[in-house]
């Protein structure tokens, strides 16, 4: 296919700019469709494009801006396209959309091969990490302002849910890429994760399973502050302010309690219970020896206890124990920190009824985000994992289509 930008006369704003551009006495051609600004010192020039289709090749207009004297082409940037960029718009977003999507670059490339577009995944990554980076400023943009329900006609949810947890993944240290490194070459660093969700969202599978229909997902590499207003943003534009009650559901680690409290301070508390099953059998390891007919003697009675909602006689028994000596009395002191929780976060019986006693929501979102990010040999730059989280996050939370239809900037 051949574009070619033809001159004609018409009575258009268009065509009459171009006419002015034509006649003035800078001998300038050609103008930018938005506003009918004349180019200066104007060339044509061939382009080919990387379509759903196949190639395209164009003869475009480009020469000067008048206002700023760069160098541009003002029916590539009408489009979206930037200087030296390989693919279309349609191409990129769904080259962007397939590698969001995908378990790692090569597999992205290799289901972009299969629906029309031969890509490389270093090609990939590079539309990834602009396209990525494109999503987090608009991200950050969205966080100074107050952040508008999507659908204010809806009813009040009887019952909102936020989880926090997460993981660990590689990063490249100070030392990356040195031979005698006086700094690391790796970093282990925490990538917080938050979810938010609201109870219709949340149904049971032919096999018992929970489902979720809807869920927000944000994450970040750094403070808890970060993650809470990321969060608290996703959550207000879903209807946590019309929310009849909100729940947090939790593990026991104290960064997270603490923004819980310090973010939403009306949540009603919940301790995950399956982690708190965990370190009660960690507990009875400690005392009886792991993997003895003791220890599951010892776990299953205050298991049971536990979800049937003698939380507080339980609390006040684990508080009690004489720690042994050793390595096992550290393992039985540490368990001991972990239940001084308030009883009320721990009264199974009486929360199973209005909620979620477990937070599985945020447990597969580190799954998922470990799936991804935490394969062999992948170590990251903080930038780069940053970039790629923003790009799934858009995906995931409602934000993909102000990714592409915003005007791009200029570069």
């Amino acid at each position: 296919m051949n574009w070619k930008s033809k001159s004609r006369r018409g009575s258009s704003p268009a065509t009459d700019s171009k006419s002015a551009c034509n006649n003035s006495p800078t001998r300038t051609a050609g103008f930018f469709p938005q506003d009918g600004r004349c180019l200066q010192k104007p060339e044509r020039r061939a382009r080919t494009l990387r379509g759903l289709c196949g190639e395209i090749e164009l003869t475009l207009s480009c020469g000067r801006d008048p206002g700023d004297r760069r160098w541009c082409c003002p029916l590539l940037e009408a489009w979206g396209v930037r200087a030296h960029q390989e693919f279309t718009p349609a191409a990129r977003r769904r080259l962007a959309f397939t590698l969001s999507a995908s378990g790692t670059y090569a597999q992205a490339a290799e289901l972009a091969t299969e629906w029309g577009v031969a890509v490389d995944d270093s090609t990939l990554h590079a539309l990834a990490q602009e396209a990525g980076a494109r999503a987090e400023e608009q991200t950050l943009r969205r966080l100074e302002t107050p952040a508008p329900e999507r659908d204010p006609e809806r009813a009040p949810s009887a019952l909102s849910v936020l989880m926090i947890d997460g993981c660990q993944l590689r990063y490249r240290g100070p030392g990356w890429g040195q031979t005698k490194p006086k700094e690391p070459r790796v970093e282990w660093h925490e990538l917080k994760l938050g979810v938010f969700y609201r109870e219709e969202q949340a149904a049971p599978t032919a096999g018992g399973r929970g489902l979720l229909s809807g869920k927000r997902i944000v994450s970040w590499r750094g403070e808890a502050g970060g993650l809470g207003r990321r969060l608290h943003w996703e959550a207000q534009a879903d209807g946590l302010g019309r929310a009849l009650r909100v729940r947090s559901v939790n593990d026991g680690a104290p960064w997270i309690w603490n923004l819980v409290t310090d973010r939403w301070s009306q949540a009603e508390q919940v301790l995950d219970f399956y982690h708190g099953s965990q370190h009660l059998h960690a507990l009875g390891a400690a005392l009886h020896g792991e993997g003895t007919a003791a220890t599951s003697q010892w776990v299953v009675p205050r298991r049971k206890r536990l979800r049937r909602g003698n939380a507080a006689k339980l609390l006040k028994e684990l508080g009690a124990l004489e720690p042994p000596e050793g390595e096992a009395g550290a393992v039985v002191r540490r368990e001991q920190n972990y239940f001084a929780h308030p009883a009320a976060r721990m009264n199974y019986r009486e929360l199973s009824q209005s909620g979620p006693i477990g937070s599985g929501a945020v447990e597969s979102a580190c799954r998922q985000r470990q799936c991804r990010f935490k394969r062999a040999g992948q170590f990251w730059s903080k930038e780069g994992q940053r970039h790629l989280c923003a790009l799934q996050e858009a995906r995931r939370n409602g934000h993909w289509e102000e990714l592409w239809n915003t005007p791009s900037q200029p570069r």
